[in-house]
């Protein structure tokens, strides 16, 4: 279960990024447990004051780009730390236990081969299964288990610049689950994906056992999930079931086609 207590996100003025790095606090962190109500003259808001507790197997996070789904994604594993309010994964919180959570939580970024370290598909899934202490005797099995999930054990030993993009996106996939994450957030994995691996990785998203929580502009797939978040100019504005979040996503975006005035 993964519950948002009241949580924001605010960045200098200046336009600083928010504080990403693993278990640092950003510098506004005194006033977390104050729970400002407003920002400060110095800070921007870019995701406003929000309560969610997210229990379904699968999530879809979806909205224009900018709108703040990203940052509302790395709020799950503690990549941003709110400036105020809770983030607690399955009773954890990102800032008093982030390495837990990270442990917890996976990640897979839309650029796969940002995720990518070693130069075959059976080494970088090994360096993510020592990650996770499986004895030694047991990690080749482990390894091959992992690449076979994911239908990636013929090519084991090919060099991973050999690869497709959408088997790059297989194999950072691979190299998380093989982390064993009760959470698995996914932020646009298939946005630089052709239509054939698009579908393929969303149908591997939907067959596996951890929660999913699945940003995406693909509105097809995100009709696949449990539950859809709209997220707009860093407010979820709704929360429902596929079909009626979706709706009013189509409908939002119809009131801005041939608009240019939005940062």
């Amino acid at each position: 279960m993964i519950e948002l207590d009241a949580v924001s996100v605010a960045v200098p003025a200046s336009a600083a990024p928010p504080t990403t790095a693993a278990g640092a606090a950003p510098a506004s962190a005194g006033r977390r447990w104050g729970r400002t109500s407003r920002e400060t003259p110095e800070e921007v808001t870019i995701l406003h004051p929000t309560t969610l507790t997210l229990t379904e197997r699968s999530v879809a996070v979806i909205g224009a780009n900018g709108s703040g789904k990203s940052t509302l994604a790395r709020l799950l594993n503690g990549l941003v730390l709110p400036t105020r309010g809770y983030v607690r994964v399955h009773g954890l919180d990102t800032h008093d236990d982030g390495r837990a959570v990270r442990r917890m939580v996976g990640f897979v970024f839309s650029d796969a081969e940002a995720q990518l370290v070693m130069p075959t598909p059976r080494e970088d899934v090994a360096l993510s299964v020592r990650r996770t202490g499986v004895e030694r005797s047991l990690r080749a099995e482990r390894v091959e288990e992992v690449l076979g999930s994911v239908g990636l054990a013929h090519l084991a030993d090919v060099s991973v610049h050999a690869l497709s993009g959408g088997q790059k996106q297989l194999l950072a996939l691979a190299g998380v689950l093989a982390t064993e994450p009760r959470v698995l957030v996914c932020d646009e994995p298939t946005t630089l994906l052709d239509l054939r691996w698009r579908t393929h990785v969303t149908a591997l998203l939907g067959r596996l056992e951890q929660q999913v929580v699945h940003v995406t502009h693909d509105l097809d797939a995100a009709l696949l999930a449990d539950r859809v978040l709209v997220v707009d100019h860093g407010r979820v504005v709704a929360d429902g079931t596929p079909e009626a979040s979706v709706a009013a996503y189509r409908e939002l975006m119809a009131t801005r086609v041939g608009t240019t005035d939005e940062l």
